[in-house]
């Protein structure tokens, strides 16, 4: 019997409900929650159209401008965009679970994947990684038809598929790797290593990851240097820190939820047992762990050295979703959804009510207070432009609000992302007035901080300090933005570029000369 006529039924009718639960507590977040940074600063690659960008590939953009375009320019368009394409992926997995197993096993799967937190952070926070999975699942999928189905025009598919994953974000590596293990481990079909098939599927996948390619070769290969070369170094200084492991597992604990990630660590081990104490192994099993161990495995080993982000194993998670369904009782589902349905009430209470303000500028609260308050000093003081140097937080949040751009941490010479690759000419703004806002999400006290910072003296001819933004919530202190009257702007101190900190043979097209506006569609309510 299908599983989700099963819950459904009497004995289940709770979990079934819970479920339901879950699903429309992440609708009504759409709704109601504000804008994270990486709405606000993925908002800003769709305004600034580009072949690629900075530190991304270019489908969110691409994501972001449709929804907007379709839903209006809000922050309710932007989080329906990644919703909508999540609860495709979701769709996209159970038909790729079709392929292995029956609908009750394939409903089992998806049950599993819809109580993950993992499809909440898809769903109401923008990242590549919600093109990445829905591009991913389909991959799969095709590359499913063309090997176990010998259906050759499906390796034209996935060859397309590869490269539209490829240009979400450049984990999508790992996609022509899984491709290539399985047929080195698989011994039915090793013999395709010698077809031209999966190679014309890399060369396709290549040729669709162009916009990637020649953005990054126009601009020094900044991109994969950022996101490769730069962390390798990273990597190589080879200091072990437990702590990294721990934060890892504890991250991937929460974003699958523990009962699911302890089943999923289970069937892995159990599958890979039972393959080393049996000649003959599925194949269609071997497929399954080709596109979840190296992933999986890369960043787990590399975490005792190196600090993996939270979403870069969420890749894996598809296939090893499927791979352990079957095996997964009916009784642990309902412990997985009690587990989630409690972890989302307390999501909702978090989103509604706030009772523990994040210490980070990774929060939806006070955005819009801060531009509003921005504004009225900017009015007040009569100053020709804003920017903020926290990366690109602050910087990329106020600018969905500010009918003036909000410029990043580019303007005092340090770094900024795709703010150094927009055509911003910093020469323009010589002898102008700034307001300078400067996040201290760690604040101890509501009173002025450091009254001239040090990073701010080259570059103007003197500096004030004025009253810091306080947002309250619930009566109380919950963020702190120290802010500055900046005189006079000098963007070459001393006669340097001010990029002349930051390693030029990465970041050359730091100022180009296209443009001296800074256009912008503002994303008031």
């Amino acid at each position: 019997m299908d599983f989700f006529k099963r819950i459904s039924q009497q004995r289940m009718s709770a979990i079934f409900y819970m479920l339901m639960a879950i699903i429309l507590i992440r609708i009504c977040a759409i709704f109601i929650m504000g804008p994270m940074p990486q709405d606000a600063y993925y908002f800003f690659y769709a305004q600034h159209p580009s072949l690629s960008y900075f530190d991304h590939p270019p489908a969110i953009a691409w994501l972001i401008k449709a929804s907007t375009t379709i839903f209006g320019k809000n922050i309710v368009a932007i989080k329906l965009g990644d919703s909508i394409l999540s609860a495709l992926t979701v769709l996209s997995v159970y038909l790729l679970a079709r392929l292995f197993f029956l609908k009750n096993i394939a409903g089992k799967a998806v049950t599993l994947l819809l109580s993950t937190l993992m499809v909440s952070v898809l769903s109401l926070i923008s990242t590549p990684d919600a093109p990445l999975l829905f591009f991913w699942t389909w991959t799969l999928y095709s590359l499913y038809r063309a090997i176990f189905e010998e259906r050759r025009v499906y390796w034209l598919y996935s060859g397309v598929l590869m490269g539209l994953a490829f240009d979400s974000k450049y984990t999508a590596v790992f996609l022509p790797a899984g491709l290539i293990l399985f047929l080195l481990i698989s011994t039915k079909y090793r013999h395709r290593l010698f077809s031209p098939w999966p190679w014309l599927t890399i060369v396709i996948m290549v040729l669709v990851s162009a916009p990637v390619i020649i953005w990054n070769y126009e601009n020094h290969f900044a991109s994969f240097a950022f996101q490769g070369s730069k962390r390798l170094e990273s990597v190589g200084s080879f200091e072990l820190n437990p702590r990294f492991t721990l934060g890892l597992i504890g991250h991937q604990l929460a974003l699958l939820i523990p009962v699911l990630f302890i089943f999923l660590l289970r069937g892995v081990y159990l599958s890979l047992k039972d393959w080393g104490q049996k000649r003959v192994f599925p194949e269609k099993k071997k497929f399954l762990l080709s596109f979840f161990l190296p992933i999986f495995l890369t960043f787990f080993l590399l975490s005792p050295i190196y600090w993996v982000k939270i979403n870069w194993i969420m890749p894996a998670y598809i296939s090893g979703i499927i791979l352990i369904a079957a095996s997964v009782k009916e009784k642990w589902i309902e412990y997985q959804v009690i587990f989630s349905f409690i972890i989302h009430l307390g999501l909702l209470a978090e989103i509604l009510f706030y009772p523990f303000p994040i210490k980070s500028d990774d929060t939806w609260v006070g955005w819009r207070a801060l531009w509003q308050r921005t504004e009225i000093y900017k009015q007040k003081y009569k100053a020709d432009f804003v920017f903020s140097a926290d990366s690109y937080k602050s910087s990329a949040t106020l600018n969905l609000y500010s009918d003036s751009f909000v410029l990043g941490q580019n303007v005092i010479g340090e770094p900024a992302l795709h703010f150094d690759y927009i055509g911003t000419n910093l020469s323009k703004l010589k002898g102008k007035c700034a307001i300078f806002i400067d996040s201290d999400p760690t604040f101890k006290n509501i009173a002025r901080g450091e009254p001239n910072p040090a990073k701010l003296k080259p570059y103007f001819q003197s500096v004030n300090q004025l009253k810091p933004i306080i947002i309250f919530r619930n009566g109380k202190p919950v963020r702190k933005f120290l802010v500055y009257l900046c005189h006079l702007y000098n963007p070459f101190p001393l006669g340097k570029n001010p990029m002349s900190q930051i390693d030029r043979k990465h970041q050359l097209t730091f100022i180009k000369q296209k443009s001296t506006s800074y256009p912008y569609i503002n994303l008031k309510k």
